[in-house]
């Protein structure tokens, strides 16, 4: 096989495996929490509005202040619905190493960030805000125990 011909091959090759490997990586960007202020900057009406009006976003000084009355394992159980991702890739693990992330943020609701703020196409945002997604934290017994219900929309829009 001439020298050409076998560069030639050789090339095609490269750039079908680069071609290949570019289109599996981006079915597999996965979105990561970025944190309420990442949206304030295209949302700064919206973000104002939930800090001012929304008890939630200030929520972990709560369970903050509840710390000494529970064991190490309930403070974390509170994370769950006093922080934004917690148990999931790239949520919160500590107010010192996710400070971003110590309340629950705009992504709680909207879910994990990152791909829309690159693309701002709200295509990007994943998660639908629906009564459901209250439902993970604003549960009967919680409604009960912290005298508190779902209020969709509730300080943010």
């Amino acid at each position: 096989m001439p020298k050409s011909i076998r560069f030639g091959l050789i090339a095609l090759i490269t750039i079908g495996l680069l071609a290949s490997t570019f289109h599996a990586g981006a079915e597999e960007r996965k979105a990561v929490y970025v944190g309420a202020e990442i949206c304030q900057g295209c949302h700064d009406a919206q973000y104002d509005s939930f800090m001012t009006n929304s008890k939630k976003s200030k929520s972990f000084g709560s369970i903050q202040k509840m710390q000494k009355k529970l064991t190490p394992a309930e403070f974390k159980d509170c994370f769950k619905c006093h922080t934004t991702g917690y148990g999931e890739p790239g949520g919160f693990t500590s107010a010192e190493e996710t400070p971003g992330l110590k309340n629950p943020g705009c992504e709680v609701c909207h879910g994990p960030g990152s791909l829309h703020a690159e693309s701002r196409d709200p295509a990007d945002l994943g998660v639908k805000v629906s009564l459901q997604v209250c439902g993970k934290c604003h549960r009967s017994d919680r409604v009960a125990a912290f005298g508190f219900k779902p209020i969709l929309y509730a300080g943010a829009h």
